[in-house]
Order: structure tokens, then C-alpha cells, then sequence
């Protein structure tokens, strides 16, 4: 059982100088006490915080980055983008998939998010039938997220059609939308496989009201309950004014609205793109403790919108990060852009710390940080005794930090530098990452560019 010590590390409390961490054999913090001697622990050889969870991620997304960036005729948006992701997916097999999400877990590792919540539904095979082991998809995102060394929540998706109204799914969508029995069968194979396995949780995730009607959405949560009465479960929502629209015209009310009149919304739920939330469901949203979770670079590569943020924190909301189509590995651009999304649009600076007064870069990180543990379902980011021990280790020699200590480092490192200053990452008391250099990016990027020259083909 490992002992780290750390000259400077962010607790809880505040900061604190000569920190021991002894962690157990299953990689969670066993004691955490400051004012001592280093001993023969390892050293943690900068200012360390605690890892953040990524919410919200689309592996495959990763390598077709940059390729639904040429303009199209007609109007241009998230549904035109979306056909473009279609068509990306008819090469992808499994051995791509793994590749692909462990290029994309080494990257995130690298930047600080030491779990992943993958929302997962490429079920099927390229012609839309369940493969032989049913698990075969997500198996290999479990996989890659191993060899990476990160923690994952996965989340199979429950795909039924197209659009309201029980529309049938399109041919694009023919990997999505398994038979419910096969599904059901994947569902629990995964839950009784990874029931007590440190580094992988399971949820569930209903893709959106648009996709999944309601009895199926009732369905789906009795299963995840069946195995785990506190299982994530994530779902799309009001992304799009279109969804809004076209919820309205389905039901006479809005998709969050919808949800809340049918389904008991608590905080095991994290409502991803609550990008068009009245002021009504920011109230609903924040009351019920359920994570909005915010991809803040994919939302504005897609142009869908900026969340209602200060008017959310001011009823104690909590928000979660995430990197969805996966343009972005860093946690710092999620985050920085958070706050210059609202700087913009709103004529003002500090925008989300204005209630508070603090560090701006200080309360981003604890929103992130607790956040990603809770709508992944898995303790981590606090640095105290029953959590994970995942240690992200800030290089204080740094361009960017030099000189720098307390909350003006991490104001720094969020908003005052482009390359990345973290040195070191653990996970479950396991180095994964030390001196910038992740101890599997060599195979991982050999294993990318042959699956890229395949899906190029």
C-alpha cells in the first residue's frame, strides 16, 4: 500500500504544505494528514489538486475532430453536423473504437481528468446487427480506459427513434438502436460484471426525449434500479431550439419540463445541454441536485447556446464538465471557456464568481471536481480519507505558474497559459503520467494512426 507526499496540495479545507497520503490496496485515501515528514513515501514533486471527472464524452467523436468544419449549402448547424457523424461511422469496427478511446483517455489523463464518463451507444455493427458477445462496443471502451489508466462511468445509450412521436430511427441511426431484450442483455452483463470493480461504474443513459418515448424511458430506469438504486443515469435535453420545438408540438411543454412531470429527477441524474432552460427549470434543475452537465467547446462548436450559469449557481446548482465530441482533451479550455462564454455575452469579467467574490479559476475547479464525481457515480477529486487517490501534480516552475501559489495558481493555470503545466497525473494511487510523458502514449498513438489510415480508407 503506497504513501505519497506532497510539499504543497490543495485539500478540502484549503491549502497545505507536507501532506501524507497513504492509499490502500484498492487505490482510495486511507489517511490524509498534513505538517509531516516525507520519509520514504513517493514524492508528488509540485502543487497537486485532485483529478476531475469528464461528465460527458463520445470517444469515436475524437477522430473525426475537424472533419465538419467545411461549410455546407443551406443552413449549417447541428443537424447537418450530426449526418456528417453518420456517415463517419461506417468503418468503425471494434479494434478502431479501442484504439481510438485509448488515444483519447491518454490525452485526457495528460490534462488532468483522471475519469471519464463515456456515453455510449454504437451498439450495433456497421450494418446494424448486435454483435456475438452483445458487450463487444462497450467491452472495448473498458478496455481503453484500463490501458489509459483512467476511471470510467460507462453508460449505454437506450436509442428507440428518430423524433418525437415514436418516429422510426434512420438509416444513420441503425447502430444506435438495438432490440430492448439485446439491450437489457448488455445492460446487465456489464452491471454483474463490474459490481464491485473500483475503476468502473455502470449507468445508464436514455440518448433523449426525442429518442426514447416513454414507456421506454420508464423501462430503462427500473433496469438501471434493478442493479443499482443509486446508478447514474444521464440523458440529452434541450440542446437545441429545434428539440425544444419540436417537444412542444409533441407534448405542449418543454423536454425538461416534460421530464420532471415524469420521472423522478434526483442527484443521480445529470442533465447534459441544458443549453435552453427557462428560468422555470433552472429552479427544477438546481432543486432536485441533478448535475447540468456542460460541454462548453463542443456547445459552441455546434452553436448551441450558452446555459443560464449565474442565474443556476445563485439557487446552489451544481455543474459538471465535459468533453463530448471531444474537439478538446483539456479540462483548462472546458473550463476557461465556461467563463468567457458568460464574459461575452454578459459585458462583465468573473462572471460566475461574482456571488462569491472568490477565485474565479478556484470555483470553477471545485464545481468541475464534484461535479464529475457525482454524475459519474464515483468518489473522486476531493483529497480526504474514503476517496480515490487521484493526484493531478502542477509543474510550479511553469511559464505560466512560476511565482504563483494558493488560488493565483490555479487562476493562473486556467486562464494564463496554452501549454500544459500538469507534470504528473496518479489514479488510484497507480502513476500514470509522470514528467508529461504517459507510460502507454507510445502504443497508443501506433494504435491510433492505423485505425485513422483504415477509417480514412
Amino acid at each position: 500500500m503506497p504513501t505519497f507526499f506532497a510539499p504543497r496540495a490543495r485539500l478540502p479545507q484549503g491549502w497545505a504544505d507536507d501532506v501524507l497520503f497513504d492509499v490502500d490496496a484498492a487505490g482510495y485515501l486511507t489517511n490524509v494528514q498534513a505538517g509531516m515528514k516525507r520519509g520514504d513515501a513517493e514524492l508528488l514533486n509540485g502543487a497537486v489538486v485532485g483529478g476531475m471527472g469528464d461528465l460527458h464524452s463520445h470517444a469515436f467523436q475524437r477522430a473525426m475532430a475537424g472533419l465538419g468544419e467545411t461549410a455546407r449549402p443551406g443552413e449549417d448547424d447541428f443537424w447537418s453536423w450530426r449526418e456528417v457523424m453518420y456517415s463517419f461511422l461506417a468503418k468503425l469496427g471494434p479494434r478502431e473504437l479501442e484504439a481510438v478511446a485509448t488515444q483519447l483517455y491518454v490525452e485526457l489523463a495528460k490534462h488532468g481528468f483522471t475519469s471519464i464518463a463515456e456515453f455510449h451507444y454504437v451498439h450495433a455493427d456497421p450494418k446494424g446487427q448486435p454483435y456475438e458477445t452483445v458487450t463487444e462496443m462497450s467491452d472495448r471502451l473498458i478496455a481503453s480506459a484500463s490501458a489509459a489508466g483512467i476511471g470510467i462511468t460507462i453508460l449505454p445509450v437506450v436509442y428507440r427513434t428518430s423524433g418525437f412521436g415514436a418516429k422510426p430511427p434512420t438509416e444513420g441511426q441503425k447502430r444506435f438502436t438495438i432490440p430492448e431484450d439485446v439491450f437489457n442483455d448488455l445492460y446487465e452483463r456489464l452491471a454483474r460484471r463490474h459490481r464491485n470493480d473500483p475503476n468502473v461504474r455502470v449507468g445508464i443513459a436514455p440518448h433523449s426525449l426525442r429518442a426514447v418515448p416513454p414507456a421506454d424511458l420508464a423501462r430503462a430506469i427500473e433496469l438501471a434500479r434493478k442493479f443499482d438504486k443509486t446508478a447514474p443515469i444521464h440523458i440529452h435535453i434541450s440542446e437545441q431550439p429545434k428539440e425544444v420545438a419540436d417537444c412542444k408540438a409533441w407534448s405542449g411543454t418543454t423536454p425538461i419540463d416534460w421530464l420532471y412531470a415524469n420521472a423522478a429527477v434526483d442527484e443521480s441524474w445529470c442533465l447534459v445541454h441544458a443549453t435552453h432552460a427557462t428560468p422555470g427549470e433552472v429552479t427544477l434543475i438546481a432543486k432536485s441536485g441533478a448535475i447540468a452537465g456542460i460541454c462548453p467547446t463542443t456547445e459552441a462548436n455546434l452553436g448551441d447556446g450558452i446555459f443560464p450559469l449565474p442565474e443556476f449557481f445563485a439557487q446552489d446548482g451544481r455543474i459538471g464538465i465535459g468533453t463530448d465530441s471531444n474537439v478538446c482533451t483539456s479540462p483548462v479550455e472546458e473550463l476557461r471557456w465556461l467563463e468567457y462564454g458568460l464574459r461575452l455575452t454578459r459585458g462583465q469579467r468573473n462572471v460566475v464568481s461574482r456571488a462569491t467574490g472568490g477565485s474565479t479559476g478556484g470555483f470553477l475547479l471545485d464545481q468541475a471536481v464534484i461535479g464529475g464525481a457525482q454524475a459519474g457515480g464515483r468518489k473522486t477529486g476531493r483529497l480526504e480519507k474514503g476517496w480515490r487517490a487521484d493526484f493531478v501534480v502542477l509543474d510550479r516552475d511553469h511559464a505560466a505558474l512560476t511565482g504563483r501559489d494558493g488560488e493565483h495558481l490555479i487562476d493562473s493555470w486556467l486562464f494564463a497559459g496554452n501549454s500544459n503545466p500538469v507534470r504528473d497525473v496518479v489514479i488510484g494511487g497507480d502513476w500514470i503520467v509522470r514528467e508529461g510523458h504517459h507510460r502507454h502514449e507510445d502504443q497508443a498513438k501506433a494504435d491510433y494512426i492505423k485505425a485513422m489510415a483504415k477509417l480514412r480508407g
